[in-house]
């Protein structure tokens, strides 16, 4: 049988990486949707009334004419445990790009620009806010697309709670990813925890993460459904998987209430 020489064979070898990788790819990067949790600082001179203003008659007006949404944006509800002083909005994306793509869409956007004048005119001793954090999340299996039940947006009650589960390295936040996905959100359906999303943290300020947003009816609702969860035979089961155990180190907890102009 004749051999190939060395160079022909190192060719094959480079060609077959390459289209290895290349079927890869799609499976590597797939999510249906990916999110941006923005969160605004106000700090001691923040305005929060410009912020509103620029957040409803300017960004996401301009984002809906780029065909992305629902936008979220939350304030700590008034009494809960959650400090008060920072605003969250939550910006969902069908793909990576976008994100890019959006950015340059409002520097072109005239009736943004025009919109967003008074707010992004200000100089640095009048800013609206003391910083921006954000952190970018892939969708998971569990939970691949956001959702708003019917209904949610009609009623003034409701009660959101954003959580971020912190784990001490990859591997351990890898598994916590799995443990969503293994079965830990039909439980948080069954006990009364509707989701809005779920994500895994790409890039953030505190990785590796997940984050996701749940709502209730009101704050009864969510002190309820939290008991119902603590006490379901599944969650008994699943939390004592020796998997599982040790993969959240950190778990950051914020209950929100909805700006009225909020789309989630």
């Amino acid at each position: 049988m004749k051999t190939l020489p060395m160079k022909r064979w190192m060719t094959f070898g480079w060609i077959a990486a390459l289209s290895f990788t290349a079927c890869l790819q799609p499976a590597m990067s797939f999510a249906e949707e990916y999110y941006e949790v923005r969160t605004i600082v106000l700090g001691e001179k923040g305005d929060a009334a410009a912020i509103d203003q620029y957040l409803e008659k300017a960004l996401i007006p301009a984002l809906e004419r780029q065909n992305i949404g629902p936008i979220g944006v939350f304030a700590p509800k008034p009494g809960s445990e959650t400090e008060q002083g920072s605003v969250f909005v939550v910006i969902p994306f069908s793909k990576l790009g976008q994100m890019e793509s959006s950015r340059e869409a409002l520097a072109k956007d005239d009736e943004y620009q025009t919109a967003a004048a008074d707010y992004l005119g200000r100089d640095p001793k009048s800013a609206p806010y003391s910083r921006i954090s954000s952190e970018l999340l892939t969708a998971m299996d569990c939970w691949p697309k956001t959702v708003v039940p019917d209904g949610t947006l009609e009623n003034d009650e409701r009660v959101y709670e954003l959580r971020l589960y912190e784990s001490s390295n990859e591997r351990l936040g890898d598994l916590k990813v799995e443990m969503f996905n293994a079965g830990e959100v039909p439980i948080f359906l069954d006990s009364g925890i509707q989701p809005i999303f779920i994500g895994q943290a790409l890039i953030g300020p505190q990785t590796p993460s997940l984050t996701y947003l749940t709502v209730y009816k009101d704050e009864a609702a969510r002190a309820k459904a939290w008991d119902a969860f603590r006490a379901h035979p599944d969650w008994k089961v699943l939390s004592k998987n020796k998997r599982y155990g040790g993969t959240v180190s950190r778990i950051d907890k914020f209950v929100l209430s909805a700006k009225p102009y909020s789309q989630m």
